[in-house]
């Protein structure tokens, strides 16, 4: 058994900054993907994710007792498959911030949940939200807290336009230029992240005055000119604010950004070959870079492993 594919996802923009209802813009990554499978555990990795399927099912039991309105699943039979050696068999390298536990909450949604909303059907906002919040309490079990895009757009496979909190909707964007010099590039940083202590950094700097200010006044506003600016393909206007953002996050996200990377970062804003910002909760996974010459970046950064994501 082999169920269907489920793919990484990268949020382009809005990282932190949707948490306090900025935009944001995240996109399918089909490098990497994952399904749902059963035969022989064979291998350590099998055996863990078969071992967390079932702590997973708890989860899930608890969540459709409280919220039973929301979302129900046929937990008899997701039971029985993993007892019978069901795993999730993925090629998402976890703690990366491109949404590992993201494809499994889709996949599970996808295959057990009754009256599922299915991506075939026409998706209005309402349907949109309700996903989102499904989502999110199920994808909470891993992160202790979760706004549920990363599912939505794996389950999806779309484009995803977040306006608000209460406003999302499917989206496209400019088609890729294969030729094109500028890009946007994972960058390893050779170590994975968790998410939810990077997040408790947040919320404890969010106490702050002097920070919310920041967030409200510059990494909100510069994050909005960017999901603007890279869905009407105003490239100029574009790395104008990516600078920008990289910037502020440079001055004022200092524990998300693992050490060996804060002066590449620095020279990437001194040297405008490239700029950096977080993929995702930062400290650690990947990295996500933005070049208006792929070739400059790549000698500029020529000890790290690149991965081009989308060209200009």
């Amino acid at each position: 058994m082999k169920g269907p594919l489920f793919y990484s996802k990268i949020l382009l923009f809005g990282e932190y900054g949707i948490i306090k209802d900025s935009k944001g813009l995240s996109i399918p990554y089909n490098f990497f993907k994952g399904a749902l499978k059963k035969d022989a555990l064979k291998s350590e990795e099998a055996r863990l994710s078969n071992d967390g399927l079932k702590e997973f099912a708890d989860h899930l039991t608890n969540l459709q007792e409280e919220a039973p309105e929301l979302v129900s699943f046929d937990l008899e039979r997701l039971r029985s498959d993993i007892e019978e050696g069901m795993y999730f068999d993925s090629s998402i390298p976890q703690g990366y911030g491109i949404g590992s536990s993201g494809a499994l909450v889709a996949a599970i949604y996808d295959k057990y949940a009754y009256n599922k909303i299915t991506i075939l059907e026409n998706l209005t906002r309402e349907k949109l939200l309700v996903l989102k919040s499904i989502f999110g309490k199920m994808e909470s079990f891993f992160h202790g807290r979760s706004s549920g895009l990363d599912p939505l757009n794996s389950y999806l496979s779309l484009p995803i336009l977040i306006n608000s909190k209460d406003d999302i909707e499917s989206t496209s964007i400019p088609s890729q230029h294969q030729k094109g010099q500028g890009a946007v590039f994972l960058l390893d940083s050779g170590m994975s992240g968790e998410t939810a202590p990077m997040v408790q950094i947040f919320m404890e700097k969010m106490k702050q005055e002097g920070f919310r200010k920041v967030i409200k006044e510059e990494f909100i506003t510069h994050t909005d000119a960017c999901v603007e600016d890279f869905i009407n393909g105003n490239i100029k206007s574009l790395f104008s604010n990516i600078k920008q953002l990289s910037h502020v996050v440079l001055d004022h996200f200092k524990p998300m950004i693992p050490k060996e990377f804060q002066t590449l970062w620095k020279r990437g804003i001194e040297t405008n070959e490239y700029y950096l910002k977080l993929c995702g909760s930062g400290g650690g996974g990947y990295i996500l870079g933005f070049t208006q010459d792929i070739d400059k970046a790549k000698k500029a950064l020529k000890d790290h492993q690149l991965e081009v994501v989308y060209n200009f």
